[in-house]
């Protein structure tokens, strides 16, 4: 894929790049490396103050930060500049917490004794340089979410992102510069997908992260792992909705559009199967069917615009073949289920509802990254939990009861990073974010996201 900025509204390339040369790759490694032992010696107090001039900086350009990344990838205008205000968010959250959240550990004083010990603790210590490989759906989030945590842990950062929106990763990489970072303390590579294994066996870069497809993820963790390098990924999902019958159904139907055509679809954590309970099957339908039909695709520029284009024509046309399929097999479309007419010219999809999918259709397993829906009925408890996790990935969850015993049932036996009751899946830093199975392993954000890359130290004294 050429590095270049392809308006996913309209399919015209707006500007392209060369990629750095091997010996500048070679140069910005080193720069890292450099960074890093001067950074790693600085104070909380002199990391939060940069970080915090940053998410100022982001603050201020919102606007124009917000119309770069609707060019670039196709998320609604409006989305977007909700994207710009979360990582601001997230930014003076860790800018605030990181020292806390960092804080030397000391384990109990009979457990010192017994150690043979008169004094032990454990203190966190960053890792060196970090190798972030970022997705284009949300591209300011995924690496701000990366970003926030490691520079407050010492750590420095080399982000290698997505091809398509190279013009929000060198923003990204002269946002840090201009709020006062040190030269090689957060640096953008725009080389192509092939480049990332060279930059991952230099023993300079201590680790990775990984924000992508599940192809991505196994080549990533494949080279880390020679190389015994820590990793973090987060892949694909494919999350449930389960609804029961105790459920306030109008907003169940209401919350599940917006959690199906987040982003345009194109969120690892966006509701993508929907498990209705069969006494309120017909009721939920009706309403989410007619929510989904009801929505505005267009202009992603344009205010009244609900849904804008797929990322690209790869992405719509991946899309389509999944709806193709299951139709060709028996599912109904009771909306959507093609292109919209009068916008040929972009990546555009309908929102789609697909009824009556079976484990013989590729989009029972498979991940639909767009604005399409399966809904299923089901029995009770047991059959929805049973259908829930009867899928590769384990991103998230979300149900939808007023039962304390379901709730209890679906906290212990669904297979996912998250249980999100009543409401829709949503990161927030002070909330670790990741999954299991094929969507990954390690967590991002909270405590848990800034310890996953430091050096937890054990210091043992016998005098």
């Amino acid at each position: 894929m050429p590095i270049a900025t392809v308006n996913p509204a309209d399919g015209e390339t707006l500007k392209t790049f060369d990629p750095l040369p091997e010996d500048e790759i070679d140069r910005r490694i080193a720069e890292a490396d450099a960074a890093f032992r001067v950074w790693r010696t600085t104070t909380f107090e002199e990391r939060a103050r940069l970080l915090t001039a940053a998410a100022g900086l982001l603050e201020r350009e919102a606007g124009g930060v917000a119309r770069v990344v609707t060019t670039e990838m196709g998320k609604t205008l409006a989305a977007a500049e909700a994207e710009v205000a979360k990582c601001v968010k997230a930014m003076r959250w860790y800018a605030r917490n990181a020292e806390a959240l960092l804080a030397n550990e000391y384990p109990a004083a009979e457990d010192v004794e017994d150690a043979g010990a008169v004094r032990a603790k454990v203190c966190y210590r960053p890792l060196g340089a970090i190798l972030a490989v970022m997705p284009w759906n949300f591209p300011l989030w995924q690496v701000i979410r990366f970003a926030a945590p490691a520079l407050m842990a010492g750590n420095v950062g080399l982000l290698k992102h997505a091809s398509n929106v190279p013009q929000t990763a060198l923003y990204l990489g002269d946002l840090f510069h201009r709020a006062g970072f040190a030269p090689g303390c957060f640096q953008t590579l725009l080389v192509p997908s092939g480049a990332i294994e060279s930059v991952l066996r230099d023993p300079r870069v201590a680790a990775a992260t990984l924000t992508g497809s599940e192809g991505a993820g196994r080549a990533v963790a494949s080279v880390a792992g020679d190389e015994i390098k820590k990793t973090v990924l987060e892949l694909g999902g494919s999350d449930p909705y389960v609804v029961m019958p105790s459920a306030d159904i109008e907003s169940a139907a209401r919350t599940a559009v917006t959690a199906r055509v987040q982003n345009n679809g194109q969120s690892c954590i966006a509701a993508k199967r929907f498990l209705v309970h069969t006494d309120v099957y017909d009721a939920f339908a009706k309403l989410f069917v007619q929510g989904m039909r009801e929505l505005t695709v267009g202009d992603p520029m344009d205010p009244g615009t609900d849904v804008g284009p797929l990322s690209s024509e790869q992405g719509r046309d991946d899309l389509e073949e999944l709806v193709t399929d299951a139709l060709a097999q028996g599912a109904q479309a009771p909306c959507g289920g093609r292109r919209p007419e009068g916008l040929e010219r972009g990546f555009y999809y309908e929102p789609t509802v697909l009824t009556g999918v079976t484990d013989q259709m590729r989009i029972h397993r498979e991940e639909a990254f767009g604005p399409v829906a399966s809904l299923y009925r089901v029995r009770d408890v047991d059959e929805a939990i049973e259908l829930a996790n009867d899928t590769p990935f384990g991103l998230s969850s979300n149900v939808w009861t007023r039962d304390e015993c379901e709730t209890e049932r679906f906290v212990r036996d669904l297979e996912a990073g998250g249980v999100y009751f009543n409401g829709m899946t949503a990161s927030h830093p002070a909330l670790p974010f990741g999954g299991v199975k094929r969507s990954g392993y390690g967590r991002e954000l909270a405590g848990h996201g800034i310890r996953e890359f430091c050096n937890a130290t054990t210091v043992w004294r016998a005098s």
